[in-house]
């Protein structure tokens, strides 16, 4: 089997751990101020409204749309953009959709017979309180989520892992987030779904590691935290490589030749699974070494932890043979 990487060889990832640091920041600011300023485009799921998809023969005339929907009081200030491609267009306008009858597809045909031949591909019609309730649903989805990463982090690890872990997690959603105001992507119930599977991916990858960085400094004859790092992220590459481009490779092909409903889910697992990988040697490992973790300090409390449960062990022992 061919191997990506040399077998054994150490890596200095940590010689970067600034520069990484420093377009984090970049993009970490950058991401809080579209969140403050562009804020995030809720779809038809947490908005409410009526979202109508339509394909045309020919290439779809958008301002000839536009004016046939204005001689109607609910639709004139609809919404009309292409969609995927030229022949698709998505009609969207909130409020209620009471003055339309019963069949809304009847209603738009006959108001755009004039446009050209298509048809109607989907319609969809939240009112705006299920929207309301869907959107704080959904994020106390994210909340709920976040504090069982909380507790989780709690008991796993040295308080030092797990801060270093909730900020790589922070940092990633953040990131993510930015992604999606920036480019306009709209959050749907799906887009909801991707940024709970890029938390719990970045945070599995983020535990993976740590693992063999708990696990180095109990074999390691090194003593700087620095080293150890290296040591394990380099012992996990291969794995950590493989899996981020195994996952990479779907979610790509799903980008580009899953259609258009599911653009956005795919959109968001590819800057998740990209920010998550890169930020699990490059934020969380590296905020080991600015929390001034002492592998020393480390190695005496689990010499001691060991000593403890072996005393238990030959108490325990002594007692069963009724020696105490």
């Amino acid at each position: 089997m061919v191997q990506i990487f040399t077998k054994n060889r150490i890596y200095d990832f940590m010689r970067f751990k600034y520069i990484s640091l420093s377009f984090s920041i970049f993009l970490f600011i950058g991401s809080i101020f579209l969140l403050a300023t562009k804020g995030l485009n809720y779809g038809i799921d947490f908005s409410g409204g009526t979202l109508i998809q339509l394909k045309y023969e020919q290439k779809a005339p958008l301002d000839a749309i536009r004016n046939a929907l204005s001689v109607d009081e609910t639709l004139k200030n609809a919404s009309v953009t292409e969609f995927g491609s030229e022949h698709d267009v998505n009609i969207r306008f909130t409020g209620s959709s009471s003055n339309l009858s019963s069949d809304i597809s009847a209603d738009i045909k006959n108001l755009l017979k004039n446009t050209g031949n298509f048809e109607v591909r989907r319609v969809d019609i939240v009112g705006p309180k299920v929207g309301n309730e869907l959107r704080e649903k959904g994020l106390m989805a994210i909340l709920i989520s976040f504090t069982a990463v909380l507790i989780y982090l709690a008991f796993r690890f040295e308080w030092r892992f797990s801060l270093a872990a909730i900020i790589s997690e922070i940092h990633d959603i953040c990131i993510t987030l930015g992604a999606i105001s920036f480019f306009s992507i709209d959050v749907n119930l799906d887009t909801l779904a991707a940024i709970l599977t890029v938390l719990g991916y970045s945070l599995n990858d983020t535990i993976i590691i740590f693992d063999r960085i708990r696990e180095g400094i109990q074999t390691s004859k090194r003593s700087d935290i620095q080293g150890i790092i290296n040591e394990s992220v380099s012992a996990t590459l291969s794995r950590t490589i493989l899996t981020s481009l195994t996952t990479l490779m779907v979610v790509v092909v799903l980008f580009f030749f899953g259609g258009d409903m599911i653009n956005g889910f795919s959109f968001v697992l590819i800057v998740g699974i990209l920010v998550g990988t890169v930020s699990s040697v490059y934020i969380a490992s590296a905020f080991l070494i600015w929390l001034k973790f002492s592998v020393e300090n480390f190695r005496a409390r689990e010499a001691a932890k060991q000593k403890l449960k072996k005393e238990r062990e030959r108490e325990r022992a002594m007692y069963e043979k009724g020696i105490v």
